[in-house]
């Protein structure tokens, strides 16, 4: 029986994430830090599925990452059935804030770099606050609708929507639309 284009698409997506599984996660920083291997990072907060630290190069007083333990390599590695990947991260991220006296959640920031704007190969969420304190000289980073960050929202509803993350976070950025609420 001959395999649907579909089924040739997907095949060649599990063998792609299959190998960079596998390579990246003997020389990932991140992977290294959420297997507990890294003992200049303190872990936060953690789970069975996702580890908190604190950024190496904060941008704001309280600058977090959320990581999955198990290597993804990007958003653009995400599809329709990470949606409550993102959320669970995204949760994690509020929590330690809270811990941490940001009760506001009008002052906070979470959102993924993009590809070719990531520094650690490793899906990583970016947790800041107080947004009203993000160094000058680090913002331009940070700033949802650019090509560079997409929030956390944006990209949970992107993958709800079930199009193609990385077709879609570029084009909400030429655009400047994104998906309606």
């Amino acid at each position: 029986m001959e395999n649907s284009a579909g089924d040739i698409v997907q095949q060649r997506h599990e063998d792609t994430q299959s190998h960079l599984s596998s390579d990246m996660e003997d020389t990932c920083v991140f992977c290294m830090i959420a297997e507990n291997q890294d003992k200049d990072t303190e872990i936060v907060k953690q789970d069975s599925e996702l580890v908190c630290f604190r950024d190496i190069n904060p941008a704001a007083p309280h600058h977090y990452l959320v990581v999955p333990k198990k290597h993804i390599v990007s958003c653009f590695s995400l599809f329709k059935e990470h949606v409550k990947l993102v959320e669970r991260m995204a949760e994690m991220g509020r929590a330690v804030l809270q811990e941490n006296g940001i009760a506001n959640p009008n002052d906070i920031r979470m959102g993924f770099h993009r590809p070719p704007y990531i520094s650690v190969p490793h899906l990583h969420l970016h947790v800041l606050a107080p947004t009203s304190e993000i160094t000058d000289d680090m913002a331009h980073k940070f700033t949802p609708g650019t090509m560079r960050f997409a929030t956390e929202d944006l990209l949970r509803r992107t993958l709800v929507s079930g199009v193609d993350p990385d077709h879609y976070l570029m084009l909400t950025c030429i655009s400047g639309r994104g998906l309606s609420e």
